[in-house]
């Protein structure tokens, strides 16, 4: 994913499959107090990101990030692609 298609409160998965497979939310974009750099707060809802919270720079959110999912029923699916707009 690029950086532009991440949004905070949206859920993504690395698209993985198996054991490997996870969901995480990003909460939060943040500057780093000490550092002065990006930050992404994020929370793990499914497979092995499941109950854990982390953090990491946008980039590497966008790079785990393979695509946006929602949760339909009790299923993860993903995501309609948004129109563009002008």
């Amino acid at each position: 994913m690029s950086l532009d298609e991440l949004k905070v409160g949206c859920f993504y998965s690395n698209g993985a499959y198996g054991r490997t497979w996870g969901v995480r939310q990003l909460l939060e974009i943040l500057t780093d107090d000490g550092s002065g750099a990006p930050r992404a707060r994020f929370r793990g809802v499914a497979g092995v990101c499941r109950r854990k919270k982390g953090h990491c720079s946008p980039a590497e959110f966008a790079q785990w990030a393979k695509h946006r999912v929602e949760l339909l029923e009790n299923d993860w699916k993903r995501a309609p692609d948004e129109p563009a707009t002008s």
